[in-house]
């Protein structure tokens, strides 16, 4: 018998023979208690000594930078300290924290050595050039200070990638289907596929700035583009590879050909799909940068464009940042929905 769980039920028998009976939902949190293994004390402190130090050399090489520049990182840095040291405290009576913790706790460390590394070779030692490399503190600074410009940018990139993803998939999804499943739609499709998927979309810019009436369905149509070629070649693959056995079964129960589609070949060409829709996420997120710096006047990449016009520098950074937050936020849903889907492949690849 295990020795923890001999531990951890001796006092709940004790009581049980008192006649005394213990509450089920404390016996179980006592037993998740017992089951975590209490972080060592390197994993505890990696955080909060990484910000005390962070913070230590903020303050040393903040005389270089504009007090306002300043501010806003030291109280940035001052609240991850706090809540770093709350956490310590807390993690002893919160399972759920210690177990995130012991994952999370050393990357986070990572990262904020990251920003004292950065911190240093720009404020510190002036090692790269300005206005190109600003500081941390000169980032978080421009982010606040454009944070409704920044917001309004973000929205309207977010408008844009999911209408033209939306339309990408729903043409390349009919596209797949109708090439893997029809021996004629094969035959004059996958020419077109042939000669059109391969060119990146971004090399219809010019055609599309012409033809398209204005920078908004120009961009939407060039998304659409970058989609539809990977997700109608893995709908294809996936429809065309489905497992004789299934079509056979199917066929001797008395399915018809729309059952085979939709309850057969479909479901089983679901894995090769959310590959294609991973795949064309990815392309729609290069496309939409590069849409939105040749015609459209809103978005994440017209405002890249828009501050390095004016060497604003700090603010492409706080675009950056904000496109990585935002399309890995984009990305983490995609990945929700297909352990949603393919429950069977649940934890496969985790984001």
């Amino acid at each position: 018998m295990n020795t923890a769980a001999v531990q951890v039920n001796e006092p709940v028998a004790a009581r049980m023979e008192r006649g005394q009976p213990c509450p089920p939902q404390r016996a179980t949190v006592q037993a998740e208690r017992a089951r975590l293994p209490a972080l060592r004390l390197r994993t505890l402190l990696a955080l909060p000594v990484a910000t005390l130090i962070a913070l230590a050399v903020h303050l040393l090489v903040s005389k270089n930078e504009p007090p306002v520049d300043t501010r806003s990182y030291s109280i940035f840095l001052g609240a991850i300290l706090g809540g770093s040291i709350v956490a310590v405290g807390v993690q002893s009576v919160w399972p759920g924290l210690r177990r995130w913790m012991a994952h999370m706790w050393p990357i986070l460390a990572a990262a904020v050595s990251l920003l004292c590394a950065w911190e240093v070779i720009t404020s510190g030692f002036r090692l790269l050039p300005l206005p190109y490399f600003p500081s941390p503190a000169g980032v978080l600074q421009s982010l606040i200070n454009d944070r409704k410009l920044l917001f309004d940018s973000t929205w309207h990139s977010l408008l844009l990638l999911g209408s033209g993803y939306l339309l990408g998939v729903v043409v390349a999804l009919v596209t797949g289907i109708c090439i893997g499943w029809f021996p004629f739609a094969r035959y004059w499709g996958m020419p077109l596929l042939k000669v059109v998927g391969p060119i990146p979309a971004t090399a219809w810019v010019p055609l599309a700035m012409v033809v398209s009436p204005n920078g908004t369905f120009s961009a939407v149509g060039l998304i659409a583009l970058a989609v539809w070629f990977p997700v109608s070649m893995l709908t294809i693959s996936g429809i065309a590879n489905t497992r004789a056995s299934y079509l056979d079964v199917a066929r001797t129960l008395g399915a018809n050909q729309k059952y085979l589609i939709f309850r057969v070949a479909i479901p089983a060409a679901m894995p090769n799909i959310f590959i294609g829709l991973f795949m064309g996420l990815g392309t729609s997120f290069l496309t939409l940068i590069v849409g939105e710096t040749v015609g459209v006047k809103s978005g994440l990449g017209w405002y890249v464009s828009w501050a390095q016009g004016w060497a604003e520098y700090g603010k492409v950074y706080a675009a950056l940042v904000i496109m990585a937050v935002f399309f890995s936020s984009i990305m983490t849903i995609l990945f929700k929905v297909r352990d949603r889907v393919l429950v069977w492949q649940k934890g496969a690849i985790k984001w």
